[in-house]
C-alpha cells in the first residue's frame, strides 16, 4: 500500500504548464471541454490534468459524473471538440481512423469493467492479442513475448500453466480480471487506463490486486489513470482526484 505517499489533489497542482517536456509525462490534458450530443451541459471541462510515466493516480466521484468519459476521450473513443489530449506526446484529436486505433493500441492499456476478453482464446493467447496487433508492444515485450505473458500471469497470481490454458469463458472473475490487466500490461505502454475493474470482487481481493496492478506499473514505467467511485482504494495509489474538483469547466 502507498498510504505515505498518497495525498488528495489541490486545484493547481500538476498543471501542464509547469511539467516541461511532454516525453515525461504519458498523459497532458489541457482545456479540455465535451458535451455528449442533446446535453444542455458539458460532461467534461477539465483545465490541466498531467500524469508523469510510472505515477498511478486514483481518479474517484459518483457514478455518472463523467469518469468513464473521460477515459474514452483519452483513449480517442470519441471526438472532443474543444482542448488537447496528449498521449505520448500525441495529439489524439489529430490522429484520425485506423491510424487512431492503431496508436492506441501501440501506447495505451485498457482494463474495463466488463473485461472484453475473447471467450474462447485461452489466458495467455489473450494476454498476447497487443503483441499480434502491435510491432511496438510485441518489439516492448521482448524476445520471448509467450514468456513474458506468463510472467505477467504469474505476477498477477496466475502461475498455474493449466489457467494459462484455460479458455476465458472456463475462468473465474478474478482469473479474468488478471489475464485483463496482464494484457493491458504486455509490451509496456505509456498509459494504462482502468475503468471500476474491482467492482465484481469482494473487499480482499480488490486491495490484493489494486497493489499488484500499481506495482506492475510502476516496473514497466507505465501511467496508471485508475477510475473508481470506491474510496476504500484511495490509498493504493500515488496521488489522488475527486473527479468533481477536477471537472469544474473552462473558462
Amino acid at each position: 500500500m502507498k498510504t505515505a505517499a498518497c495525498r488528495e489533489y489541490v486545484a493547481g497542482d500538476f498543471v501542464a504548464g509547469r511539467l516541461g517536456n511532454r516525453r515525461m509525462y504519458p498523459l497532458q490534458i489541457e482545456r479540455l471541454v465535451y458535451r455528449w450530443p442533446g446535453a444542455e451541459r458539458s460532461t467534461l471541462g477539465i483545465g490541466a490534468l498531467s500524469l508523469a510515466s510510472g505515477e498511478s493516480l486514483f481518479l474517484y466521484g459518483p457514478s455518472g459524473c463523467g469518469k468513464s468519459t473521460l477515459l474514452s476521450a483519452i483513449a480517442g473513443v470519441v471526438d472532443v471538440p474543444k482542448g488537447a489530449i496528449h498521449v505520448a506526446d500525441q495529439d489524439i484529436g489529430a490522429v484520425r481512423g485506423g491510424a487512431r486505433d492503431r496508436f492506441r493500441v501501440d501506447h495505451i492499456g485498457m482494463i474495463f469493467q466488463v473485461f472484453n476478453l475473447v471467450p474462447w482464446l485461452s489466458a495467455l493467447e489473450n494476454v498476447l492479442l497487443p503483441c499480434k496487433f502491435s510491432h511496438r508492444r510485441r518489439a516492448r515485450a521482448g524476445d520471448d513475448p509467450a514468456g513474458t505473458a506468463r510472467r505477467l500471469l504469474d505476477e498477477l497470481g496466475l502461475s498455474d500453466p493449466a489457467l494459462a490454458a484455460k479458455a476465458a469463458n472456463e475462468l473465474s472473475v478474478g482469473q479474468q480480471q488478471r489475464v485483463a490487466a496482464a494484457r493491458a500490461l504486455i509490451g509496456k505502454p505509456d498509459l494504462i487506463l482502468a475503468d471500476e475493474p474491482t467492482s465484481a470482487l469482494d473487499e480482499a481481493a480488490k486491495a490484493a490486486f489494486v497493489d499488484l496492478l500499481a506495482r506492475e506499473c510502476a516496473e514497466a514505467g507505465s501511467a496508471l489513470l485508475f477510475v473508481s467511485h470506491d474510496r476504500s482504494l484511495e490509498c493504493h495509489f500515488d496521488r489522488s482526484i475527486d473527479f468533481r474538483d477536477l471537472n469544474r469547466g473552462t473558462e
